[in-house]
């Protein structure tokens, strides 16, 4: 067993602050845009140090969404900035429209992601959300697990061409991948071998998972666990070489059991090995206002509902 630790916690909005602000100093055409929420999207010291590239364009998401789409027109690289129930749910035409259509070089980057929002309840928990923009042509979907991997993929996604979503969220969560890494979009990070069962993770469960692996070795249980921190394009070579080895599958997300990583794995193993395939996801309902670590266990994304899931899939090997 490869045991991973934390070295402490920190939200991973923070993240998404921190390397926009890098962004900022090394990328001239890097441009930020928010919808009233600057403070809890960590942008700041964005617009601290470049005021002339910050835009405060109020409670009006839509349009936000418009003017990110004519700014690449100009050559410019705009950071669109709110929560993730506003980045998506309250614009979907506007990014099918304006921005996916014509690949427009957008980022859409959404904070207060999922349960782990916590305290603000089921109308801000968005948990449809990698659903609507995987589903959307051009559109790449990110979802990284810390503080680090966060800053890491807000860099990285200046440089690809074409529109992005960016998920994180709203708690403080513990910090496990390393500080300078490099951030391959499309790339998934296998973070522990295994034999017995593949466990691929995303965002704020990949924690969950590690948790959970911990417990599987103390049942004599052999877990591998991935990172899948891109869910489109999905690492298709590396999810098929873990279970060609382990036999079975468990996906875990914070967001619905419908139109999520679960789906996007098994749709991967349908089409190349039919494989049991377990889900730890929330099961067609809304959230509602709670503490976020309590939410995760009511709605059995816990690391002992990923054990049980995994236990599962391997009695169906």
């Amino acid at each position: 067993m490869t045991k991973l630790t934390f070295t402490e916690k920190k939200d991973t909005r923070s993240g998404f602050g921190a390397g926009l602000l890098e962004l900022g100093r090394n990328n001239d055409k890097v441009v930020a845009l928010c919808a009233d929420l600057t403070g809890s999207l960590k942008m700041g010291d964005f617009k601290k140090e470049f005021p002339d590239r910050f835009f405060q364009v109020g409670i009006a998401e839509a349009n936000m969404m418009g003017l990110a789409a004519g700014m690449t027109i100009g050559g410019k690289i705009p950071f669109t900035g709110t929560f993730a129930n506003f980045s998506t749910g309250r614009v979907y035409d506007q990014i099918r429209q304006s921005i996916a259509y014509s690949g427009k070089n957008v980022k859409i980057c959404a904070s207060h992601a999922g349960l782990t929002l916590g305290e603000d309840g089921a109308t801000h928990q968005i948990l449809e959300d990698i659903g609507m923009m995987k589903m959307l042509p051009h559109m790449t979907v990110i979802n990284p697990c810390d503080y680090n991997q966060t800053k890491a993929a807000t860099i990285a996604i200046a440089e690809h061409d074409g529109p992005v979503y960016l998920r994180f969220g709203r708690p403080k969560w513990p910090i496990f991948t390393p500080e300078n890494q490099k951030f391959e979009i499309g790339k998934g990070i296998r973070l522990v071998e295994g034999k017995d069962v593949s466990i691929f993770a995303t965002g704020h469960m990949v924690w969950q998972a590690i948790e959970a692996e911990a417990i599987l070795a103390g049942k004599g249980i052999n877990a591998e666990i991935i990172d899948i921190h891109t869910i489109k394009p999905l690492d298709e070579e590396l999810i098929l070489e873990s279970v060609k080895k382990t036999g079975c599958a468990v996906t875990a997300e914070e967001h619905q059991i419908n139109g999520g990583l679960g789906d996007s794995v098994a749709q991967c193993l349908s089409r190349n090995l039919p494989t049991p395939q377990e889900f730890v996801a929330v099961r067609d309902s809304f959230g509602e206002s709670g503490k976020p670590e309590e939410l995760l266990v009511k709605y059995g994304l816990s690391p002992q509902d990923i054990v049980n899931a995994a236990l599962k899939a391997i009695e169906r090997k």
